[in-house]
């Protein structure tokens, strides 16, 4: 189960992808994941290209083993940004807010592995035929940009409708989460929240101290009717744009509203008015650990929940 066909892809030694969370996911945890045993990732977000370098250069130098960094297709420095996954050799790069399609031949070139987050079937299906090497299909669970599919009746779905491996990402914290993916036909999973409560995670304190203190309805998404959901913590800044969504503002409110909002909450540590994108499953974080106990804790408790089954 925990040595199948996405280990062999990436070079990885468990199917657990960490989550390329902008502003939250930097070289420090990305590293610590690898070297746990998994896959870490550089969140880039809009990241400018010398600051992804330097990112870059620094996970290089704290692990040995395969990275990956997540590209925002929206991002304003895309193609500067993807000039340095290039000339960086980067192994694996994921994918979010639009379609990669255009960069797969030089990124197939330098023997990338190119991976999608999907939130759909039909995105899904589409991404198959431009030669991606498998897909993170990520439920409505998740922190930040989301779709409207819950991970229990998307995974299936794209599992179903696709010849890639499958990976799973909304929801997952916890070897009981771990399994539940599997057996719904994922071939690994990514998980997110679960990492920002690391010790290696070097988001402001307040923001680790918000998955902490999380329940089960701490988190809503804010931009529905505009059409661009986005799951954070429900704080004055998540009301300010529900009331936006209410009135039926135009995108650009949304724009200006939420500029910076994510720095404001990773880096100063502003719970009110600062964009904290967590997902539902904050409400099982208990406590901050190290990555390599994190990802311990997981691998180990797999089994037992397996015996739990067969009972």
């Amino acid at each position: 189960m925990l040595n199948n066909k996405i280990c062999d892809l990436l070079g990885i030694e468990y199917p657990i992808l960490q989550g390329g969370m902008a502003w939250v996911a930097t070289a420090e945890l990305a590293a610590a994941v690898s070297n746990a045993g998994g896959l870490g990732l550089i969140g880039a977000g809009h990241m400018p290209p010398d600051p992804l370098r330097a990112e870059i250069r620094k996970v290089k130098e704290m692990t040995g083993k395969p990275f990956g960094v997540n590209i925002m297709l929206m991002s304003p420095f895309l193609k500067e940004v993807m000039q340095v996954v290039y000339e960086e050799r980067v192994p694996v790069i994921t994918t979010g807010a639009g379609n990669p399609t255009e960069f797969i031949p030089a990124l197939k070139e330098i023997g990338t592995r190119v991976i999608p987050v999907v939130a759909s079937v039909a995105l899904a299906r589409r991404l198959e035929r431009t030669g991606v090497d498998a897909v993170i299909a990520e439920g409505m669970e998740s922190g930040g940009h989301v779709g409207e599919i819950t991970t229990m009746t998307l995974v299936p779905q794209i599992v179903d409708a696709v010849e890639l491996p499958v990976i799973a990402a909304g929801g997952i914290g916890d070897a009981r989460g771990v399994v539940a993916a599997f057996a719904l036909g994922a071939q690994g999973v990514q998980i997110g929240t679960r990492f920002v409560a690391s010790t290696e995670c070097t988001v402001h304190p307040n923001y680790k101290e918000a998955v902490l203190k999380a329940k089960d309805r701490t988190t809503v998404v804010t931009g529905l009717y505009s059409g661009h959901p986005v799951r954070v913590v429900d704080n004055k800044l998540a009301k300010d744009f529900s009331e936006l969504d209410r009135n039926g503002a135009p995108a650009e409110e949304f724009d200006r509203l939420g500029a910076g909002k994510l720095k404001a909450a990773a880096r100063d540590g502003d719970m009110d008015y600062g964009s904290v994108m967590i997902g539902q499953v904050a409400g099982l974080v208990s406590d901050i650990k190290p990555v390599k106990e994190i990802m311990e804790e997981i691998v180990q408790g797999i089994p037992a929940v397996l015996a739990r089954l067969n009972q």
